[in-house]
């Protein structure tokens, strides 16, 4: 243990250097996670979802649906069958998107992955079993649900919730929250004298 310690100890020399650089790189990662409201994707608040701009579409369409009353983006788009799935679908979704947005990688027409679909349309079947299983509903229209049991939901539902958006152009008069600067008071007092 004390080799192992000692292999990570730079020479005295170098020890102020390092504490330095170590600190500039922690406190820039907490403003990185500060900045990017970090804590808010662990809730299930809706308004988290347009913490970034390009989701302004999905967020104002989803806020005149239907849906709305009864669920967030999270009953749709998250995982729901164990709490060790529910995190890590979120964490690694979650990733993908700060790398996207971060790098200015994002697509201008937003689509679901295949990871993201499956999870969407279980929770499609988990919400809605009921109308999937009652016997009344499904004597009338057997025909049609063995004819298209390997479709989507939203193959014939496609305007729940969000209707046919496609970009931000889609919506673009949405009224959506309106963020919070980043930036600390502090430094906006420092930039106004």
């Amino acid at each position: 243990m004390k080799r192992v310690i000692l292999l990570f100890t730079p020479p005295p020399q170098w020890r102020l250097a390092v504490i330095i650089m170590l600190g500039a790189i922690g406190g820039l990662g907490l403003y990185a996670a500060y900045s990017s409201k970090a804590l808010s994707y662990l809730s299930d608040s809706p308004e988290t979802c347009v913490n970034c701009h390009i989701m302004a579409p999905q967020y104002a369409t989803w806020q005149h649906s239907s849906h709305r009353e009864v669920a967030n983006c999270n009953d749709c788009h998250v995982p729901h069958d164990n709490i060790f799935r529910t995190y890590y679908f979120k964490a690694m979704d979650g990733s993908r998107h700060a790398t996207m947005f971060t790098l200015r990688l994002e697509p201008q027409n937003i689509f679901i992955k295949e990871a993201g679909v499956n999870v969407v349309q279980e929770n499609c079947v988990r919400c809605h079993s009921n109308l999937i299983t009652d016997s009344k509903l499904l004597t009338q229209t057997s025909v049609f649900h063995d004819k298209f049991k390997d479709r989507l939901c939203w193959d014939c539902h496609r305007e729940v919730p969000h209707g046919r958006v496609r970009s931000l152009s889609s919506t673009p008069y949405a009224r959506v929250p309106m963020l919070p600067s980043p930036v600390p008071q502090w430094i906006k007092n420092l930039t106004n004298n």
